[in-house]
């Protein structure tokens, strides 16, 4: 039982009867059609039953490298350089017998390999950035003690104007002329990466085609410029870049923008929301998509006339709103009152603790007499789900002021719950509640039952969510 190009197989001697069994006659063009919709290992197996899928091979379109490729387990207790060194024997040898005519896609995911030798990477990277490739993908071991410094002649005009998807994760790259035109190229995603706003501008100012845009802890950019000239980019996503102080954008059809870090042009890590309403309009005017985070929220969201004319969906978290107890809920009334075209409001309130300003305290408090914030009735909202929602007196306001705004909502669910965690750690896991969250629990319970429910119409689904056992536990 032979091991063919990283891969155990069996091997079949094609004999039958004394004599060889003749194999079958396909045009070579089909058998290669065929071997290239096959899974890489299937596709190796073939390989040791026909010569004619052998050639094929030497010329196989589709190379995934990861451990899951190769069935390594990286929970076992193996000595990290033994499976290191697998990994390397088992890719090298596939990539030095790979002829690298052929190649569209390319993925390299060395983790866990901490102590991968770059001249490796270099070699195999030469074979598979061949003309034609269409993705490209390389994600380095974030431990790795020497730091890959992506080689930028692999896109060269010749290399990279087949190149539709280009991905790197913890390494260095510094584009620079020898960079061609990428004019395939519609999605790009750096991780880790290190490279500045000026090295970034060069390589988008090449890849004018580019619709998808995803920036996650480019620690080395201070100010990104999205140039009018990308003229067809629609998603915008920077995550925790901590030196990003600014971002213009330019482009006309930016519809989807994410951002998840520190304000833009305000140096501490508060007020996020107000950042993004004052700023964002002009930054991303055509955005449909918002999710924003807000660590420790003290100014008030003001009403502006500038508006979000084509946001569809919204997502807010406000993560440790105890640190700032006078914060009014009923301020966030200016995302509502700037976006016409929102259809769907998602607010999440982190750990609901008690607050002095609990609608419970207000004997005399009237629902139907509370603040009128908002301006304009918004037609387009269907869907408003609050999690954390607590019965301070603002957020009561605020849910009222929705229900008396928005003529064809559907559905309203507050959640008293810590729904947020499960929803941000996509796991079942609730975290266990305290006993003065329980508390605030039972009082915005009471605060919904004596100020929200009454105000509901008929037409409006309203679902009232309460901690689970597993909170409680």
């Amino acid at each position: 039982m032979p091991e063919i190009e990283g891969f155990t197989c069996w091997r079949s001697d094609g004999v039958q009867g004394g004599r060889r069994k003749p194999e079958p006659i396909l045009p070579e063009d089909i058998l290669y059609q065929i071997h290239a919709l096959m899974p890489m290992k299937d596709a190796a197996c073939a390989s040791t039953v026909s010569r004619g899928f052998l050639r094929s091979w030497h010329c196989y379109p589709n190379l995934v490298f990861n451990s899951k490729t190769f069935g390594i387990n990286e929970d076992t207790p193996n000595n990290i350089n033994e499976i290191t060194s697998d990994f390397i024997g088992r890719v090298d040898h596939i990539m030095t017998n790979h002829s690298g005519t052929g190649v569209k896609k390319f993925k390299l995911q060395t983790y866990p390999c901490d102590n991968l030798h770059l001249s490796y990477v270099d070699r195999w990277l030469q074979v598979a950035t061949a003309p034609g490739i269409e993705e490209f993908e390389l994600q380095m071991p974030w431990c790795n003690k020497i730091e890959y410094n992506f080689p930028c002649s692999l896109l060269s005009t010749e290399r990279g104007s087949s190149l539709q998807s280009f991905v790197l994760d913890h390494c260095a790259f510094h584009p620079a002329a020898e960079v061609g035109c990428l004019s395939s190229l519609t999605s790009v995603h750096l991780s880790s990466v290190h490279i500045t706003a000026e090295e970034l501008c060069s390589f988008l100012s090449k890849s004018l085609a580019l619709k998808q845009l995803d920036i996650y802890r480019c620690n080395d950019i201070v100010c990104l410029k999205i140039p009018y000239e990308l003229s067809h980019l629609n998603f915008l996503a920077v995550q925790d870049c901590v030196m990003l102080e600014m971002i213009e954008s330019d482009a006309p059809k930016l519809s989807q923008f994410k951002y998840i870090g520190h304000p833009i042009d305000i140096t501490t890590k508060s007020n996020m929301l107000y950042c993004a309403r004052t700023k964002l309009p002009s930054i991303a005017p055509n955005v449909q998509t918002l999710f924003l985070t807000s660590l420790d929220e003290k100014v008030n969201t003001p009403m502006l006339a500038v508006k979000f004319l084509y946001l569809k969906h919204l997502e807010i978290v406000l993560v440790e709103p105890s640190l700032s107890p006078d914060y009014d809920f009923c301020s966030l009334a200016s995302f509502l009152d700037g976006s016409p075209s929102l259809d769907t409001l998602i607010l999440h309130v982190e750990v609901p603790t008690i607050r002095e300003d609990s609608i419970l305290e207000f004997s005399d408090y009237n629902s139907y007499h509370s603040r009128q914030i908002l301006q304009h009735s918004n037609k387009n909202l269907r869907n408003v789900t609050i999690t954390g929602f607590c019965s301070a007196k603002s957020m009561i306001e605020f849910t009222n002021d929705i229900l008396a705004h928005a003529p064809v909502l559907e559905c309203l669910v507050l959640d008293t719950s810590r729904g947020h965690e499960r929803k941000i750690h996509k796991s079942t896991m609730c975290l266990h509640m305290f006993e003065e969250d329980l508390v605030e629990v039972q009082r915005a319970r009471m605060a919904i039952e004596r100020h929200v429910v009454g105000n509901v119409p008929s037409t409006v689904n309203l679902k009232v969510l309460e901690p689970c056992s597993k909170c409680l536990s």
